[in-house]
């Protein structure tokens, strides 16, 4: 005898009590599985220069950082630290050059004792770091003109149009105190 097969309703109701498939495993976190390839990368390279820009200051402390920058790191062969470049600013190449062991020392410290075995310096302009201990510079407001060398100035630019008046005002104000300071 043969089998009937069952109707669209029955089918739709028996799918639905049973999983065709299991379901999907969800993948594995990135960052577990870049770890050791991560690691290798770092066990072969290393950390860079780009290691030591943000915590320069305190590898070396304010008055040297304040006059060089790390460059580049270079690793040396086999086992062998590698070299450390230093832009200098101007001729505090010297100073640098008689605390480079303290600096090799320090930074060691910071990278893992033998990264750094010794320092190339070169000189060249240094991005300056924001001392945050220190006042910001003031600018210095110029005095404001007399009464009536303001009026006159108001009565001159009374007929320009309200969007330019403002700007006219203080390019006036400007003129004629540079005008004025000349003259004293």
């Amino acid at each position: 005898m043969a089998r009937q097969l069952p109707t669209d309703a029955e089918v739709r109701e028996i799918l639905s009590r049973k999983r065709t498939r299991p379901a999907p495993r969800p993948a594995p976190p990135v960052g577990r599985s870049l770890a050791p390839f991560i690691r290798e990368l770092d066990k072969k390279y290393g950390r860079g220069a780009e290691a030591l820009q943000p915590r320069w200051r305190e590898i070396v402390g304010d008055r040297l950082a304040r006059v060089t920058e790390p460059v580049k790191l270079t690793k040396g062969r086999g086992n062998a630290g590698g070299a450390l470049e230093l832009r200098v600013a101007g001729a505090a190449a010297l100073l640098v050059q008689h605390q480079s062991a303290d600096i090799i020392e320090r930074v060691n410290l910071f990278l893992g004792a033998g990264a750094v075995e010794k320092l190339r310096i070169s000189q060249g302009p240094v991005r300056g770091l924001v001392d945050p201990a220190s006042p910001t510079r003031k600018t210095r407001t110029a005095p404001p003109l007399d009464a009536a060398a303001e009026a006159e100035l108001a009565r001159s630019v009374d007929a320009a149009p309200d969007a330019v008046k403002a700007a006219l005002l203080k390019l006036g104000r400007a003129v004629m105190r540079n005008t004025r300071g000349d003259q004293r």
